[in-house]
């Protein structure tokens, strides 16, 4: 009969070392699947850049609003109204361009009037949020509530 008590050629203790303890990570875990949550600081700092992202179009609104909506309440709300503004604004540049095709290019200056606009209130839109306020554009369709 074999000893129960006889150390197998795999037994971590025959090199001498003492068992090490299992890692553990400095950061607590969070469950599969979830998103930690922002501190607040962070959350009023990527809800100031979701309006300030308007400068380049709606893009960054959008994928602001989507990767950060649940991890932080004042992100979430303004990233839906910099998003909603975006969207105003993009139906205004199809506007434009069937303005611009059917007066032959006479309305062709709307294109720079709309990003003059759009560029200052996204810059009062992120000025607002950094200061922790919430911002709300004067003029858009709220198409995502």
């Amino acid at each position: 009969m074999s000893d129960p008590n006889a150390q197998t050629p795999n037994d971590p203790n025959l090199s001498g070392r003492p068992p090490q303890p299992p890692y553990q990570s400095q950061y607590p875990a969070t469950p599969a699947g979830a998103a930690a949550g922002l501190t607040p600081a962070k959350d009023i700092e990527w809800g100031s850049y979701a309006h300030l992202g308007g400068l380049l179009g709606f893009v960054p609104a959008l994928i602001i609003w989507i990767v950060f909506k649940d991890r932080g309440r004042f992100t979430d709300a303004e990233g839906k109204e910099a998003l909603n503004f975006q969207i105003t604004v993009l139906i205004g540049y199809v506007a434009s361009t069937v303005l611009t095709v059917v007066t032959f290019g006479l309305l062709s200056w709307l294109f720079t009037v709309i990003w003059i606009v759009s560029a200052i209130f996204s810059i009062m839109g992120f000025l607002a949020a950094k200061e922790g306020r919430n911002y709300r554009y004067p003029f858009a369709l709220r198409l995502i509530k």
